[in-house]
């Protein structure tokens, strides 16, 4: 083998980190891994990537065929290539992530995936490879990515309170103090975001809120040409 010929003896894999909300919590989408190695340990959905394929096209292939989902908008991240990284050989792997409402989509495992289940982002044990490192920095870029653009037009009801919200925020960013009330609400109000609908909560036995929903000519528009949400 020529010096050449070595440098075509890598491999590619794709790992997807998916972040979902269920209205109070920032979990993750894992599977267990039911292949060598690392059998029945717990990993990102992830897998090698195809000699003819593309990343983005093995990113979207690799998630359906081991939990389900498709249609899901994934961000790619970045590379980790640590030379032992895996334990049969050189694998660089491309990290993406995604942030979806759980209860939009329905899980279902298969091909090496034993099962796939959401797991509470602040109670993930040890997981296969460096998959706690990948989550670590996909969690980074998405705290960062919420304080420049707005979120929940996907992941909250249709009408919502600003508590409600605040949770959405308070779930990604995880301050240990929380995030002040009258803070939030004086910046989120101040983006001209919502539309306040002059209804309030029906059927709670605490005094009713009011309900918002979002502009979504704002919305995108904000998405698009982003801002500085420091709270």
């Amino acid at each position: 083998m020529s010096e050449v010929e070595s440098f075509f003896k890598s491999a590619f894999s794709v790992d997807n980190v998916i972040f979902g909300f269920d209205g109070g919590d920032l979990k993750v989408l894992l599977i267990q891994r039911g292949a060598a190695p690392y059998k029945g340990k717990w990993a990102l959905p992830g897998d090698l990537v195809y000699p003819n394929e593309d990343l983005d096209t093995a990113a979207e292939r690799v998630l359906e065929q081991l939990t389900g989902l498709r249609g899901v908008y994934l961000e790619q991240v970045k590379a980790f290539g640590a030379v032992d990284r895996h334990p049969l050989g050189r694998v660089i792997t491309i990290a993406y992530f995604s942030l979806i409402k759980i209860s939009d989509y329905a899980v279902t495992p298969a091909s090496f995936a034993q099962s796939a289940k959401w797991h509470s982002v602040s109670k993930v044990g040890e997981l296969a490879f460096d998959h706690n490192e990948i989550l670590e920095s996909c969690l980074k870029r998405l705290k960062r990515k919420v304080r420049m653009a707005p979120i929940g037009f996907e992941l909250l009801p249709p009408k919502f309170t600003l508590t409600e919200l605040q949770q959405l925020y308070e779930s990604i960013l995880a301050p240990p103090k929380g995030i002040d009330k009258r803070n939030f609400r004086k910046k989120i109000l101040s983006t001209n975001l919502l539309h306040d609908l002059n209804q309030v909560q029906e059927g709670v036995a605490h005094r009713p809120a009011k309900l918002y929903q979002f502009d979504r000519d704002k919305y995108e528009q904000l998405v698009a040409d982003g801002y500085s949400f420091d709270i």
